[in-house]
């Protein structure tokens, strides 16, 4: 729990201090927002507002995991320092944000709306993404615990749900086809939901702090520790270590949201999104609770949702819409909701999504138990 609350620590500091740093940089360089014509006309004054703020974020998470594990070897030199699942972890943020931070650069140094082409983008999140997924199938720890498995997941492995029930080759293949598909799902997510001053900071802020929770208790009722429960145990490599690392991302944002809350100072970018997204289905996929990020980040499936159904009637009605705009945070926007208003009601609807999703995550053990 020490290690925990150094970790946030760190973090905040960080993203608080550096945040407005980064900002004097960047207009200095004159790297501001490009914004759409198309877009809703109050954020036309937004227009070169700094962005690529998420590189803070990321650079907060990365210094303040290092200076966790070295303060707890001072402290305690036999302390296992950085595990498997944390350090795959920030390789896929990063590698995420990596991508991102191509697209916002090519988008504001040649002031336009489009970075990447959707190609070349997909091509490197795939590069990533499935990196990612076949080095999780490996390093298993003492007990022979890798730090992801082929079953698919709620909040546990679900033992009749294993994608290498065809051969090893082949489970080894499935899973990579549904880590990417996690993948892509919540870098979406994120990158939709960035649409109005630290709507997207606050919602993930939230889901990395239901991920600190489910790695603590993940950890206390550990298979084979002496906490565990009845057959309500975890079998989760790292749980700790990812715990650390979904505190340091939740704490990161907060100090970022200081400067991100409207009126924004500056923006996270494609950078801070994918990164996020990036992060989010990480967790998803190291602490066995794949099927239950649904839930956990239902606000980020609903604005996905939005997106998905409005292009779908808009093909199938020759040009007719659901909604007056999508994501659906611009909806409510052209109905005449505040952007401040549409903020605050969308946090608290993924707050509740977050609780639904914890109230689920205790009752399975409460029911095992």
């Amino acid at each position: 729990m020490i290690a925990l609350l150094v970790g946030a620590g760190v973090a905040l500091l960080v993203a608080l201090i550096g945040t407005p740093l980064f900002i004097r940089f960047l207009v200095t360089k004159g790297y501001g927002q490009f914004i759409r014509d198309d877009g809703p006309t109050s954020h036309h004054t937004k227009r070169g507002t700094p962005t690529m703020g998420g590189t803070v974020v990321v650079a907060a998470v990365l210094i303040s995991y290092g200076v966790t594990h070295l303060i707890m070897w001072m402290m305690n030199p036999r302390s296992p320092g950085p595990s498997a699942s944390g350090l795959l972890l920030l390789f896929l943020m990063v590698g995420m944000g990596f991508v991102g931070f191509l697209d916002d650069f090519i988008k504001i140094s040649k002031q336009r709306s489009l970075g990447l082409n959707a190609k070349a983008k997909l091509i490197l999140q795939a590069f990533v993404g499935i990196a990612f997924a076949i080095l999780v199938l490996n390093f298993p720890d003492p007990s022979g615990i890798t730090p992801a498995s082929t079953h698919i997941s709620l909040v546990r492995d679900i033992p009749w749900l294993n994608l290498a029930f065809g051969g090893t080759v082949l489970g080894a293949i499935l899973f990579v086809i549904w880590s990417n598909l996690i993948v892509t799902a919540a870098t979406n997510g994120v990158n939709l939901t960035d649409g109005l001053d630290g709507l997207a900071a606050g919602a993930s802020i939230m889901v990395f702090g239901a991920y600190t929770l489910m790695g603590i208790w993940q950890n206390n009722q550990a298979c084979g520790s002496p906490r565990e429960a009845g057959s309500g145990c975890y079998t989760v490599r790292d749980p700790l270590d990812l715990a650390l690392l979904a505190a340091i991302c939740s704490a990161a944002l907060v100090g970022f949201l200081w400067w991100n809350t409207s009126p924004a100072k500056i923006f996270m970018g494609d950078t801070g999104s994918l990164a996020i997204g990036g992060a989010v289905a990480g967790f998803a996929i190291l602490s066995r609770t794949e099927l239950l990020l649904g839930i956990v980040g239902g606000l980020f499936v609903l604005i996905t949702l939005s997106v998905i159904i409005q292009v779908g009637y808009f093909k199938i009605s020759k040009g007719k819409r659901v909604f007056k705009m999508a994501p659906l945070q611009h909806h409510f926007e052209l109905k005449g909701w505040q952007e401040i208003t549409v903020v605050v009601r969308f946090w608290i609807l993924c707050g509740l999504f977050v609780a639904a999703g914890l109230g689920i995550f205790y009752a399975e053990w409460v029911v095992l138990l």
